[in-house]
């Protein structure tokens, strides 16, 4: 599988569940392979790429390509888990009239754009694997979020429905492509004030990065073999 921003949170916790299961994980974050990494695999199975460029991201691609020629050519998963929120001063929420232009290309370069370039650049390899493709969206894409940004929620909704879209263009091929919408998730970037939000969650606590990687690998594997273009809610019945 290729799994994009596996450098913490989310993609470390993906990264774990996936390897645990035998599976070998090619990661991608902006930052080189580090020497104290707990992986065993190495380097070979890391990927520097800048997602925020366009022709980085084509040059990753052709890397992917050549990497899994070993592999048959195939893909059994990628999973589109890299995403960036950018804040205010003292790390406040950004409006859509307070988020500058320049902002908004940027996120959804990272957000939007470079899932869809991955999807179809390595359209072929999944289509060989009878592969799955799983981005990560967000509750934010949903509804007005009171820590997440306007430009980081539109990107996320738009990828929700770049998930639907994809699931009736891949899906003669094969290829199933769904995503998963986390909540509140207990990461190392958590926004002040996310206590105020926990008490409003039925189950009165923050989601695991395990249980969101457990949802992720159900979507990768035969359990949910007719499983196509949904998004599954990881939110504690946040939405309801």
């Amino acid at each position: 599988m290729l799994l994009t921003g596996a450098s913490r949170g989310i993609g470390h916790a993906t990264v774990k569940r996936f390897q645990a299961a035998g599976w070998r994980v090619i990661t991608c974050s902006r930052h080189p392979f580090p020497e104290n990494c707990p992986w065993e695999a190495g380097p070979e199975d890391h990927l520097q790429v800048d997602l925020a460029s366009p022709a980085d991201t084509l040059r990753a691609i052709a890397e992917t390509k050549a990497r899994l020629e070993p592999e048959g050519g195939m893909l059994h998963a990628l999973v589109n888990n890299a995403g960036i929120s950018p804040k205010g001063t003292g790390g406040t929420r950004l409006s859509a009239l307070e988020t500058e232009q320049a902002d908004w290309q940027h996120v959804f370069q990272v957000n939007f754009f470079a899932p869809m370039m991955l999807a179809k650049g390595l359209c072929d390899e999944l289509a060989r694997a009878k592969g799955s493709i799983v981005s990560v969206t967000s509750i934010a894409g949903s509804r007005v979020h009171p820590f997440a940004g306007a430009a980081y929620a539109t990107s996320k909704a738009a990828l929700a429905a770049l998930t639907r879209e994809m699931a009736a263009d891949f899906g003669p091929l094969g290829v199933r492509v769904n995503a998963i919408s986390p909540g509140e998730i207990d990461t190392s970037i958590l926004s002040p004030g996310t206590e105020k939000i926990v008490a409003t969650i039925p189950l009165r606590r923050l989601g695991t990065t395990d249980e969101v990687a457990k949802a992720i690998y159900f979507l990768c594997i035969e359990a949910s073999s007719y499983v196509n273009g949904a998004e599954l809610h990881i939110n504690g019945g946040q939405h309801v």
